[in-house]
């Protein structure tokens, strides 16, 4: 208990965390390094761990204590069960995502012949997590591609397949770039860059400071680039019938749907996340999913 404490007290040295998050970030350290349950550390377990170990949990909290989140600092987070390798190239995986993965999941074991390839396309891959879950959710049965811009996301991401053992394919694109495609699928997916620079000032500096603005940010004057663009080249991406799945900024639930429905989708649906907000969208390019 006391190397518990003490860790939590080291990550308080410069008032970033409250007391309840560096203790939480404590237990999350000593389970995920040592193994130590809560119980465990309740019963002083964490005191009796080798030098070696405390040594490396202490140089953790320390680097914590500077703002550096507690994903980047023990390389993973875990998600839809999968342990995701991350690092300061890729965002770190959020719950809201993992509902997104589980809707299209959900959807295509409703709506599909289970011997029937389905082809998705991940558009803004980042760590590979959405593409990865869907693999893992969907097996055999997924033929699943990543896309993304950034040289550092894709060897993470790849790094990721290898150590899942997953088949995922991630290859280097700009969507917003003119390029010509080939490849026709069944869902396009994307989580894109939807932050507005103007509420920098209401986000976390853990996340300012450490994770990608690439990744994160779009221009005040045009937050809903990726969306149109997406939905626009998703016209020839999809093939008919397909599905277009997106996370959403909260504040332009309205906006991406009327956009989607000017661009001619069909079955638009706003969906709400666990917290009540405006999170994911979905709508179909000719009316259903035929993949039958």
């Amino acid at each position: 208990m006391r190397l518990c404490k003490e860790l939590q007290s080291a990550m308080n040295a410069e008032g970033i965390w409250s007391d309840g998050e560096a203790r939480a970030m404590s237990l999350l350290l000593l389970e995920e390094v040592a193994g130590l349950t809560t119980a465990d550390v309740l019963m002083e377990r964490d005191d009796e761990l080798p030098d070696d170990i405390k040594m490396r949990l202490r140089s953790m909290a320390e680097r914590m204590s500077k703002g550096e989140p507690v994903q980047y600092v023990l390389g993973f987070q875990r998600f839809c069960g999968l342990k995701i390798g991350v690092a300061p190239g890729v965002l770190i995986p959020r719950p809201e995502t993992e509902e997104l993965v589980m809707l299209i999941a959900d959807e295509v074991q409703k709506r599909t012949n289970s011997s029937k390839e389905i082809r998705i396309l991940d558009i803004g891959t980042g760590s590979g997590c959405i593409a990865l879950a869907l693999k893992h959710l969907l097996g055999e049965k997924a033929h699943v591609v990543g896309w993304d811009i950034s040289d550092d996301a894709l060897r993470i991401a790849q790094a990721n397949a290898e150590a899942l053992a997953l088949d995922v394919s991630f290859e280097q694109h700009d969507i917003l770039a003119s390029e010509s495609y080939d490849e026709q699928f069944d869902i396009i997916v994307s989580n894109p860059p939807y932050i507005c620079e103007s509420e920098v000032r209401e986000m976390e500096r853990n996340v300012i400071d450490y994770e990608p603005e690439q990744a994160l940010f779009v221009k005040d004057e045009d937050p809903l680039l990726f969306y149109r663009t997406i939905a626009e080249k998703g016209k020839s991406l999809l093939r008919t019938g397909g599905r277009l799945f997106f996370e959403i900024n909260r504040r332009f639930g309205e906006a991406t749907k009327s956009l989607l429905e000017n661009k001619g989708y069909c079955d638009v649906q706003l969906r709400k996340d666990s917290f009540g907000n405006d999170r994911m969208m979905s709508a179909s390019w000719g009316w259903i999913m035929k993949m039958e």
